[in-house]
């Protein structure tokens, strides 16, 4: 059996950002099932708003690397922070880019399996941007998982390191970053 390809990935620029510490730990699990995983910060992809007027000019390098990584993986977990009930305006524009073909590029989405997680100081967790994140990466065609999961109260379960003290919250973390590599390693064979 193929080693799944898994990028990991969280919709905040935020230094301390807890959808960032949350991707970690799904990336940590996903690597423990057996996958090879990458975490991919956008903060170090300098992405410029996207705009066809500058992509004529030619892909920006950032956002050529994340469709190049996200081409060559078999999956992604993701972590999407909710602003006002929806969806970052930062990873909205990374989606973008990434969605963009050249001629004869396969889409950077196209049949990737996708984990959705979400995370907020609040009593939600971000559950609902979730399904903007959704909408929006089925109809590029990503795989969207059924199971997604919004932890509430993120704050309150992670040690000062960034890891999940709680193991209620670690395990359904693993399970779901499980599953990712699971589906992954099926489509991948």
């Amino acid at each position: 059996m193929t080693v799944p390809k898994i990028i990991a990935l969280a919709g905040s620029l935020r230094k301390n950002s807890f959808n960032q510490k949350l991707i970690n730990e799904a990336a940590r699990f996903a690597l423990e099932s057996g996958a090879e995983v990458e975490v991919i910060k956008l903060a170090d992809l300098d992405l410029p708003i996207f705009d066809e007027d500058i992509e004529a000019q030619g892909t920006p390098v950032g956002a050529q690397l994340l469709k190049d990584k996200l081409r060559a993986a078999d999956g992604i977990l993701l972590a999407s922070p909710e602003y006002n009930g929806s969806i970052t305006a930062v990873l909205k524009n990374a989606i973008d880019w990434a969605s963009r073909t050249e001629q004869g590029a396969v889409p950077a989405f196209r049949n990737k399996v996708t984990a959705l997680y979400a995370a907020s100081p609040g009593g939600l967790g971000g559950l609902r941007g979730l399904n903007h994140v959704r909408d929006i990466l089925s109809g590029i065609g990503s795989l969207v998982l059924a199971d997604q999961l919004a932890v509430p109260a993120i704050h309150t379960v992670l040690d000062e390191s960034g890891k999940i003290s709680d193991p209620v919250t670690a395990d359904k973390v693993a399970s779901l970053a499980q599953q990712l590599v699971s589906v992954a390693s099926k489509l991948n064979k």
